[in-house]
């Protein structure tokens, strides 16, 4: 083909490219003045009349121009009808090679003459497809085959026809930026000179059909990722000529003959489906051309797929195929920290930060698929999603809509996964046309769950990196490290972190398993795992934090500080009723937890709570404020403090704990990386619908409400929505370290322990910690107290200790502890006394005991915001708050112990009261009531409550 030629082709090419631009513009432009009724009419004409240009210069290019028709055939899904009425042409045959330059080829590419080879040669070809042409024959041993004979000449004009291709991509990249089709473009620039190397494709063939093992009898093999498909034989190759073996078949595209021989459709594209999943997920090496040409039906029952044409196949490394598996289940679990994290380990890269949009995007990638005459209905769906998409982006980064236009939000675009994304719209294209409809969440779940399951469940036996690799503090934690693999071979762990202090020193760090039931990363030492209530001890604690400050009394009504809250007879309402469960409103905002962005709504929860009605008086019944304790308890730090929620978390914890990037009451943007995924331990879990109602829970709280609550609460708190939201009863995410030191902070009324151990990497506060916060600015209405003290620093210095702390810990109130310690930025860090509460009754004050005692309601499970902690004796020992599935934070005052457990499986306990029940043993300390019974048969009960671990 001389210069000429190529100029010519190029010509042609982007001639019609933008007489159909040009078309549809015009015709965008004259619909604004045509009747609604013709305006359907209209563009039906317009994609008639373009179709067949298009058409007519595919068959007269040929090349590469094919196979890009070949594509736009199968999508029925999101084409106009006239396109694919046409196309499906180029799915059967173009016109044949003259037979003379057929037999040159073959006998220029094998050595031998056709006599030498065949028997017989059908002269009429089988099939003619862009690249080569198939014809029967019979080899002189009397096998039957096909012989594909590559077009003589067709090498330099695939190439060429790619050039033009990427140039009319970067074409339309300018002239329209929302359709920047590169990356794609690039990715088939590479791939496609392999397809015209007929030994790879040889090779290829081999590969997969030993991979999907298509020599195998399966009639008695019933397991999920068997497949059912044909693969012919590779009998000879070479570079342009390949001999496979010959199988009879029936082509997709003739309806008739597949009715008259009784195909089920659906069960014959849901295999083919099975088919690629197993290729992608389970081998990490597929077919890229799935487009229906590629595919026949055998005649005889049960009537399998036939593949064929491996030329264009695509392989995956490890990391990407588990990256892959990971983003479609995360799509399918709405879990957008998988997705996000699944991103990463591809290197896709977002120049925003819009998960809800990028878990939309990808749910539509793995949507099922849709009837041929629903793609109208589709392409409108998608057009107004995409409009929405557009605007938010618009108002997130401020640009005018010429610019939002021109902007993209994918930094970066994986090649690998262009492939991948041709093959899914491929296979949906096929469905639609096949006019049958997909559900891929169900057919290729088992599949992808495969790739990650294959190391997780195999937990520590087989892992060599299960338990994080960190330094053993104490024999202790040696021995706890063997119970952890016990239970993680027994399946009842998948990740953990245990991190205790004694006498102000770490004794125990430990970190293990993985961060979700489909995120294979070992959990670490700074993971972040979602706790439920055990963030009702710490937003308790930054209430205490208020009134030791100054700015808030334990018997004032909370009206006086929040006036809103006044309404509906919440007048006598104080704060000791809050904190003790004995407001009233316990059943306050449980329609919200139907809602998650109701929940997400800060503002929102707030007003429902100043707009509650009671339903006991104050002060006469104990029943667990499982969700309104958080934003009635955040409602008072707000109008109390006159700042937001997190500034005062961040001002009374996060930073004279050191414990920055560790502990969130609603994450910012930038640590999804970190944070473990909730699942559920079905087995442990189903007991709870099999026990008796709870006189110590709200009516809307019972465990039948909890059984049918726990399976949908993995979906809801794994949501990036409900992660980022501040929900002060329910969404704390830390890591047991930080948790820990908190508690090991309140055991010694406020003392702050020294630094952390610098063994455990990174540095407990080492982490970066910026985040945004989520709550609103408080309204001018809020009536907002005068500190007693003036105190702007995020650390409150105890110029004195008083001597006269409660009798609990009284031997600790005389601590001369002298160390040096971070302040607010600016200042300069100082040896003093580090204290969180100055008051030396706190530990009175957390058990509503002593001149707190009237503040409660007697023999209450609740003191003042924690949960009473006793063994069997009865005697108070401490204090402390658990989460619905087992995590814990506690602390026991007399022996200077402070604990804390945090998990991802849901279980009622069991694995926390081993835990606890293993180490208070080792340490001679008094074992919580709660866990004294784990010998018993088991805790199966929860520090908040004495039962089972249900918040």
């Amino acid at each position: 083909m001389g210069w000429g030629n190529i100029f010519r082709r190029r010509m042609k090419v982007f001639t019609l490219a933008i007489i159909i631009y040009m078309d549809y513009k015009a015709l965008q432009q004259r619909e604004k003045w045509t009747r609604r009724s013709k305006k359907a009419a209209l563009w039906e004409k317009a994609h008639e009349r373009n179709a067949k240009r298009v058409l007519s210069l595919i068959l007269e290019l040929e090349g590469l121009w094919v196979k890009l028709g070949q594509y736009l055939s199968t999508r029925a899904d999101v084409l106009p009808q006239s396109y694919i009425i046409l196309l499906k042409q180029l799915q059967d045959s173009l016109p044949p090679r003259p037979l003379q330059e057929v037999c040159q080829s073959i006998q220029k590419e094998l050595g031998k003459s056709m006599d030498e080879l065949f028997i017989d040669f059908d002269r009429t070809p089988l099939a003619t497809a862009s690249i080569a042409q198939v014809h029967r024959a019979t080899l002189k041993d009397g096998k039957e085959v096909v012989v594909k004979v590559q077009h003589e000449g067709i090498k330099r004009i695939i190439l060429e026809d790619l050039k033009n291709a990427k140039s009319i991509v970067d074409w339309i990249a300018w002239a329209e930026p929302q359709y920047d089709f590169n990356p794609m473009i690039d990715e088939w620039c590479k791939e496609a000179p392999r397809e015209l190397d007929f030994n790879i494709e040889a090779e290829n063939t081999r590969t997969v059909s030993r991979n999907l093992g298509c020599s195998r009898n399966h009639d008695d093999d019933t397991h999920a990722k068997r497949v059912d498909v044909l693969i012919p034989e590779v009998i000879q190759s070479a570079e342009k000529v390949l001999i496979l073996e010959y199988m009879d078949g029936i082509r997709l595209n003739d309806l008739e003959s597949l009715e008259a021989f009784g195909v089920d459709k659906q069960k014959l594209v849901e295999e083919i489906t099975r088919a690629y999943a197993h290729q992608m997920y389970v081998d990490g090496f597929f077919n890229g051309d799935p487009h229906p040409g590629n595919f026949l039906v055998s005649k005889e029952p049960p009537h399998r797929p036939i593949l064929l044409d491996f030329g264009l196949t695509k392989s995956l490394s490890s990391p990407i195929k588990r990256a892959l598996a990971k983003m479609f289940l995360a799509s399918v679990e709405g879990d957008h920290v998988a997705l996000l994290s699944s991103f990463s380990e591809m290197g896709l890269k977002l120049r925003l930060d819009i998960p809800e949009q990028a878990m939309e995007v990808t749910s539509v990638f793995f949507r099922n698929s849709t009837l041929a005459n629903e793609a109208q209905e589709n392409m409108k769906s998608w057009t107004e999603q995409r409009t929405r998409n557009l605007k938010v982006i618009q108002e997130k980064m401020n640009l005018n809509e010429k610019e939002v236009k021109r902007f993209n939000p994918v930094d970066a675009f994986p090649g690998d996964i262009v492939i991948f994304s041709r093959v899914l719209n491929l296979l949906r294209g096929l469905s639609s046309t096949m006019n049958v409809r997909i559900v891929y969440a169900d057919i290729m779940r088992p599949f992808a769950e495969s790739v990650l399951q294959g190391n997780i469940n195999k937990g520590p036996a087989m892992s060599a990196h299960w338990i994080y690799d960190t330094p053993v503090h104490s024999d202790v934690e040696a021995k706890l490290r063997q119970l952890l693999v016990e239970m993680g071979n027994n399946d009842k762990i998948l990740g953990i972190q245990v991190c205790a202090y004694k006498d102000g020193e770490v004794i125990i760090d430990t970190a293990a398993g993985f961060l979700g039931k489909y995120d294979p990363r070992t959990v670490q030492p700074d993971s972040l795992f979602p706790v439920f209530s055990v963030t009702k001890g710490i937003t308790a604690g930054m209430v205490h934090w208020l009134v030791d400050d100054g700015k808030l009394k334990l018997d004032e009504n909370v009206a006086n500080i929040w006036p809103e809250f006044g309404s509906n007879g919440k007048g006598q309402i104080k704060v000791h009723h809050i904190l003790n469960h004995t407001s009233g409103l316990h059943n306050a905002g449980v329609n919200m937890r139907e809602n998650p962005m109701l929940l997400a709504d800060w503002d929102e929860c707030l007003n429902h709570m100043a707009m509650s009605v009671p339903e006991t008086e104050p002060g006469h019944q104990q029943l667990y404020h499982y969700l309104s304790f958080g934003w009635l308890c955040g409602g008072i730090i707000e109008h109390a403090s006159g700042k937001k929620f997190q500034e005062i978390l961040e001002e009374a914890f996060i930073h004279p704990l050191n414990i920055e990037g560790e502990l969130y009451i609603g994450i910012p943007p930038g640590v999804e990386s970190r944070l473990a995924t909730l699942t559920l331990d079905l087995e442990d879990l189903s007991k709870l619908s099999e026990m008796g109602s709870r006189p110590e829970l709200p009516s809307t709280f019972q465990l039948s409400d909890i059984a049918q609550l726990v399976t949908t609460l993995p979906l809801l708190f794994n949501s990036l929505i409900v992660r980022r939201a501040i929900l002060p009863a329910a969404n704390g995410h830390c890591s047991a370290r930080a948790l820990a030191r908190y508690y090991a902070a309140l055991v010694d009324g406020g003392l702050v322990p020294p630094p952390h151990s610098s063994s455990s990497k990174p540095t407990l506060g080492s982490l970066l910690h910026h985040p945004k916060f989520s709550s609103q600015n408080n309204s001018k209405k809020q009536k907002v107290k005068k500190a007693s003290t003036n105190n702007d620093n995020y650390m409150r210095i105890a110029n004195d200790i008083d001597n006269s702390i409660s009798s609990s810990s009284s031997s600790r109130s005389n601590m001369n502890n002298q160390r040096t310690i971070g302040v607010a930025k600016g200042d300069v860090p100082q040896t003093v006394k580090a204290k969180i509460y100055n008051n030396s009754r706190i530990h009175d004050a957390f058990l509503g005991v002593g001149e707190y005692s009237n503040l409660v309601l007697p023999d209450g499970k609740f003191g003042l915001g924690f949960r009473r902690i006793s063994p069997k004796d009865g005697s108070l020992i401490g204090f402390g708050h658990s989460g619905m599935g087992g995590s814990t934070g506690y602390c026991d005052i007399n022996n200077r112990f402070a604990i804390a457990v945090t998990l991802n499986k849901m279980c009622l306990g069991t694995v926390t009261g081993k835990i606890i029940h293993f180490v208070c043993s080792e340490l001679s300390l008094p074992i919580p009531e709660d866990y004294a019974r784990f010998g018993e048969g088991g805790p199966d009960m929860q520090l908040n409550l004495g039962k089972p671990m249900i918040n």
